[in-house]
């Protein structure tokens, strides 16, 4: 199989799909790679580096598409790559379908096989290519909910640690799962008084377990959601359900009642956000004040710290990308019912329920299409 890995052009995303050593992998499994030049600069990785393994540099996003049997990214295709994607060609990203109509219409009119990064789940529950950025990005949430925190950034003047004699933040968490946990262990290093809240009986025990003292928690549901909220100095939500689009637990009024100048860390804005108030931004222009309150929805954190993404998301990647290029997608996805998960678009037809739901759209069973 041919693989085809096109540089990133969403709003400062530096990170690339595949490092010198998946590409190795994927060459000594008998296959081909082209790598768009310049593709890993912003993490660190030179021409050469791909070169030295035996991949081959291509010029333009381009040749790329055009060449490559399966298609791997880090974000979901833009506008301007939609026009690139051809039929029956296998595209393995982050899409995030439910958060994003006109994307969904596009790879079902293009008839392309999209395999998504996010919606790949284990038995148990886990989406393992999830997981890594997830911990980045949920540990950054801490440190950017502190940064904004600042006066000097439209916050309202609280230095998270506190000092002697003076409290320090208090820092509300939505969701105990790996985007929670690593911003409330991050929150709890930096000494501010951290809450956390989540549906699973089983994750607050493991939470109230396993966190330090100056972590509580609560069962989320609407009322406690809401007071924790008022008082909150940084909210962080972080909440998922595999493939759908993120529900709105925290209403405008509830933003409206939090303390001016507090601010909210949307990690969760990829699949929606599950803030009423919260849309989308970029690196380049990533917070905005609504309802007297500090906004950052910046919808590819992980690609602020490039190079520890890159690497953490291929040690992921790189397993299910050999599968489908050594056994074509067909066969992969009949025999890891895990993988199989990943499937949301495919020739034309949507073939993940919440994403079809989500845009009204009607649903095809992947079985259907794999037969």
């Amino acid at each position: 199989m041919i693989i085809g890995v096109p540089k990133e052009i969403k709003d400062n995303e530096y990170r690339v799909a595949l490092t010198p050593a998946g590409a190795t992998e994927l060459i000594n499994a008998g296959h081909k790679v082209f790598i768009q030049k310049s593709a890993g600069t912003g993490s660190g990785i030179n021409d050469d580096e791909y070169k030295e393994v035996g991949a081959e540099i291509l010029d333009t996003a381009n040749e790329v598409f055009d060449k490559a049997d399966m298609i791997m990214k880090i974000k979901e295709p833009l506008p301007q790559e939609f026009k690139l994607i051809k039929e029956k060609q296998i595209v393995f990203t982050y899409f995030h379908f439910a958060s994003g109509e006109e994307l969904t219409k596009a790879m079902i009119d293009r008839k392309a096989i999209c395999i998504t990064y996010e919606t790949i789940e284990t038995d148990d529950g886990e989406t393992p290519l999830l997981t890594p950025m997830s911990e980045v990005s949920g540990r950054m949430a801490s440190f950017i909910g502190a940064f904004y925190l600042s006066r000097a950034q439209g916050g309202r003047g609280i230095l998270t640690t506190g000092v002697t004699g003076v409290e320090p933040a208090d820092v509300v968490i939505l969701g105990g799962g790996t985007v929670g946990r690593s911003a409330a262990k991050v929150a709890a290093g930096l000494g501010a008084k951290v809450t956390i809240l989540t549906r699973s009986a089983r994750k607050l025990r493991y939470l109230e377990d396993t966190m330090p003292e100056n972590v509580s928690t609560l069962k989320s549901n609407s009322f406690n959601i809401a007071e924790a909220v008022k008082g909150a100095d940084i909210l962080i939500t972080g909440v998922y359900i595999v493939g759908a689009e993120a529900p709105k637990l925290v209403t405008r009024e509830m933003v409206k009642s939090m303390k001016p100048g507090s601010v909210i860390v949307c990690v969760d804005i990829d699949q929606g956000g599950s803030v009423e108030t919260a849309r989308p931004t970029s690196h380049s222009d990533p917070t905005y004040i609504e309802e007297g309150v500090v906004h950052y929805c910046v919808t590819n954190m992980p690609g602020a710290f490039s190079r520890t993404s890159t690497f953490a998301l291929t040690n992921e990647t790189l397993s299910y990308a050999l599968q489908i290029a050594n056994k074509g997608w067909q066969k992969a996805l009949k025999e890891d019912h895990v993988l199989k998960k990943g499937l949301n678009v495919c020739k034309g037809k949507v073939t993940n329920k919440p994403v079809a739901d989500a845009h009204g759209l009607a649903y095809t069973p992947i079985d259907e299409v794999l037969e």
